[in-house]
C-alpha cells in the first residue's frame, strides 16, 4: 500500500466527447447518467428539480459495491463546471471536480479531478485497490466511449 490514511491522492484524466459542452454538461446528472453508462445505479435522497443541482443529494452502492453518499456541491452550467463530495463510510471522502472546455470541431474537452482521502487504514487500501492510476485510466476511457457511443447513436454502450 502506498498512500497512508489520511493523505490525499489525486486523479485526473481529460476525455473527448464528441459533443458541445452544452450538450455535454446535462448528462453529467445521476438520473441521466442511467441513460449512458452500463452499470450505473443511483437512489435519489434529494433534488428540488429532480435531476443534478446545487445541494443534490443521492446514493451508490448497489450490486455489492461500498454505498457511497454524493452531495452535488456547485452545479453551474453557463460555466459548464460540476462538483461532487461523496463518502464512503469507514473508508473515504473524495471530492469530483468535472470542467468542460469548447474543443474543436464541436466537441468538448471534459477535465475530471478526483481527490480521494482515505478515513481509515482500510480507506488507504481501498483506494490502493479500486482508484489505482492503471483503474483510474480504465474507468475513465469507458465512461469517455460510454459517452460518446450514447451521443452518436442514442443508445447506452453495454459492457462485454
Amino acid at each position: 500500500m502506498t498512500d497512508r490514511f489520511g493523505s490525499t491522492v489525486d486523479r485526473t484524466y481529460t476525455q473527448h466527447i464528441e459533443a458541445p459542452p452544452e450538450r455535454v454538461f446535462p448528462l453529467l446528472c445521476p438520473v441521466r447518467e442511467t441513460e449512458w453508462l452500463d452499470g450505473w445505479s443511483y437512489e435519489m435522497i434529494h433534488s428540488e428539480s429532480g435531476v443534478a443541482e446545487d445541494g443534490c443529494v443521492f446514493r451508490t452502492g448497489s450490486d455489492g459495491f461500498h454505498e457511497t453518499m454524493w452531495m452535488v456541491t456547485r452545479h453551474s452550467p453557463g460555466e459548464g463546471v460540476v462538483e461532487f463530495v461523496r463518502v464512503t463510510t469507514g473508508l473515504a471522502a473524495t471530492r469530483l471536480r468535472i470542467a468542460l472546455e469548447p474543443a474543436p470541431g464541436g466537441a468538448t474537452a471534459v477535465h475530471i479531478r478526483y481527490t480521494h482521502t482515505p478515513t481509515t487504514t482500510a480507506g488507504a487500501a481501498f483506494i490502493d485497490a479500486h482508484f489505482s492510476p492503471a483503474e483510474f485510466e480504465r474507468s475513465m476511457a469507458w465512461w469517455e466511449r460510454s459517452m460518446n457511443h450514447f451521443i452518436a447513436t442514442g443508445r447506452i454502450l453495454r459492457r462485454e
